[in-house]
């Protein structure tokens, strides 16, 4: 799938969420096509859980996985996109939220994972924002109780979207993947390398997740 970014100028100035802002646009078409696909695949299966990954970073990961997640949100569904990186968190600038509670407050101090969420105003849409600032992310994000908390969200919501750092340059991400129930992998156009993108995919592959495919982002 080839996410082609090229929009009016008014829309570029807005680019964060496309997907709201703009509904009918070509840039949204797109994303519903990409939603469309990972129903496809989880329709026969509990499959709830899904990272989206890229092999470095400054590939258009996170307004990527922000736009989806709003997409899935506006069919009415309960969303719960997880900011898991802990290390550049990002998701709260989009949805300009707060970022006093998240991740680090439910595995570290366990705070339960309602008390924690972000309600936005688009759909049924909450967002899991990192939380204060970890100084060991990737303990935190390899213990049990990041298990534990994603056991707990597929209960409370339809789709689980997790946004993590990159593949090649941290740990906590490979273990996340193995975590979830399967993995879409993003790929810059002129930016990701060929050799970095067929790495990552071995690195995910002896993580033992499944990637269900693959996003070019044409940015």
């Amino acid at each position: 799938m080839i996410l082609n970014k090229k929009q009016p100028a008014a829309t570029a100035k807005k680019r964060n969420l496309v997907t709201y802002l703009y509904p009918d646009s070509f840039i949204s078409d797109q994303f519903r096509t990409i939603r469309t696909n990972i129903r496809f695949i989880t329709e026969t299966s509990n499959n709830k859980v899904f990272l989206l990954a890229s092999p470095g970073t400054g590939e258009g990961k996170s307004i990527t996985i922000a736009n989806l997640a709003a997409s899935m949100a506006q069919q009415k569904e309960r969303i719960l996109l997880i900011d898991a990186n802990l290390r550049s968190p990002v998701l709260h600038t989009i949805f300009k939220l707060p970022n006093t509670k998240g991740i680090t407050n439910i595995l570290k101090h366990r705070v339960p994972l309602k008390e924690a969420v972000s309600r936005t105003e688009i759909g049924k849409l909450d967002v899991l924002t990192s939380g204060p600032v970890s100084f060991n992310p990737a303990e935190i994000i390899g213990s049990e109780l990041m298990q534990d908390l994603l056991k707990t969200a597929v209960k409370e919501y339809d789709m689980i979207l997790v946004d993590a750092p990159s593949v090649l340059e941290f740990t906590e991400t490979r273990v996340l993947a193995h975590y979830c129930d399967g993995v879409i992998l993003l790929f810059k156009r002129a930016k990701t390398e060929l050799e970095k993108a067929s790495e990552a995919l071995r690195v995910l592959e002896l993580a033992h997740s499944k990637i269900i495919g693959a996003i070019i982002n044409d940015k």
